[in-house]
């Protein structure tokens, strides 16, 4: 291999880059875009949620359990109804997600020592968000109950606070959030996001660049030189290479500045690792850009194979660990999934080569294959 003839094929690549403005501008600007984009619009954290009540008993205890949900963050109280048929007009309507119904004779029966049952509605269209906030709910009501158990054995055993909450909890759980102590899901996704952006830019780059010039008419000069096929791979290469690598730092103040995501691990170490991740990803771009005959076709179908195994199969929206074993084992075909290790590992974890070496050689091994299968799938000279 010519290594001057390989910087020629690159040279030639970076001017004609330099000279098309809109895919200069799509190189640096979708990226960014599909980042920002995505961060504000995903969440997983579940707050503010709309509630309203019907109050039959219209007693001091029971605006005192109510306000024990307006108070929160995690609800956002909406005002009272006339009936449970309003509810549930409200809840089919969308314009609230739960609601409470408070019996006749609430106060009443608790101040004489027996048990009340309070009707909890909630929005079941989304199971994520029902579940987290049935466990809100719970976490109120059990919050209510110990407060009603440790004044009762204030007032008739005459135990002090403390002791009457001992005995209540003689068990209390002790919970530490690690990795992210916030428990921000922009923090997660944020960073996450970056994995998606160096999958889908690479290819789509890479696919474009080798697709133009067929559907240009240019690749023609190539097949009547004397460059090889690998240096025009190479060629072709770096300077997609060098997009990517000013992408990844973008990406990554994105994600730390303006997202707030801490950054725990080691810089170079991430950086490099993200360098092998774009090879690989570009190699994606190469096979496609061997299949298809036009640019609309080459974006159309990276996004299809680079995109959605992505988004469903890296683990960034729901865990691998969840997913049945037939799809854990489709999800670690993909090279997402060892990638995004790698960046909530070091963003989150401040992980480093000591752990996370086995997944950088995981995407150096589909880099090596992908590339040589296109390597191999090239053909310098168009078939007859």
């Amino acid at each position: 291999m010519n290594i001057q003839r390989a910087w020629a094929v690159a040279w030639k690549e970076t001017r004609e880059i330099l000279r098309d403005r809109l895919f200069l501008a799509m190189a640096f600007v979708v990226p960014t875009m599909i980042l920002v984009v995505l961060s504000y619009g995903l969440s997983f954290d579940v707050e503010n949620i709309p509630f309203a009540v019907v109050d039959y008993d219209r007693s001091t205890l029971s605006r005192e359990y109510l306000h024990r949900f307006s108070d929160s963050r995690y609800f956002d109280f909406q005002g009272e109804a006339r009936d449970v048929r309003t509810l549930e007009t409200l809840l089919a309507k969308g314009k609230i997600r739960f609601a409470i119904i408070i019996p006749p004779r609430f106060q009443r029966r608790l101040l004489a020592d027996r048990n009340i049952a309070v009707q909890s509605l909630i929005d079941g269209v989304f199971p994520y968000r029902t579940q987290v906030s049935k466990g809100y709910i719970a976490a109120i009501n059990a919050n209510f109950n110990a407060d009603l158990i440790n004044g009762y054995l204030v007032d008739k055993f005459g135990l002090r606070p403390d002791q009457a909450r001992a005995a209540i909890q003689p068990v209390q759980l002790a919970t530490r959030y690690l990795y992210n102590q916030a428990i921000r899901s922009g923090w997660s996704l944020s960073s996450g996001l970056i994995m998606l952006v160096l999958m889908v830019s690479p290819p789509f780059l890479t696919a474009l660049g080798v697709v133009r010039e067929r559907e240009n008419g240019s690749i023609y000069n190539i097949y009547a030189s004397t460059v090889t096929r690998g240096e025009f791979l190479l060629g072709k290469l770096l300077p997609y290479i060098g997009i990517s690598a000013i992408n990844v730092l973008i990406v990554w103040l994105l994600a730390v500045y303006l997202f707030g995501a801490p950054f725990k691990g080691q810089p170079l170490f991430f950086f490099f690792a993200s360098i092998i991740y774009v090879i690989c990803t570009a190699g994606i771009g190469l096979l496609v850009s061997l299949i298809v005959r036009t640019q609309a076709a080459a974006a159309l179908l990276t996004m299809v194979i680079a995109f959605i195994p992505a988004m469903l199969y890296s683990g960034l929206l729901v865990p691998i660990e969840s997913m049945s074993q037939e799809t854990q084992i489709e999800a670690h075909l993909f090279p997402a999934l060892y990638y995004l290790r790698i960046v909530w590992g070091s963003f989150l974890k401040g992980l480093g080569w000591s752990v996370l070496w086995v997944d950088v050689l995981a995407l150096a091994v589909y880099a090596v294959l992908l590339w040589t299968i296109g390597f191999i799938s090239f053909r310098k000279r168009p078939r007859q």
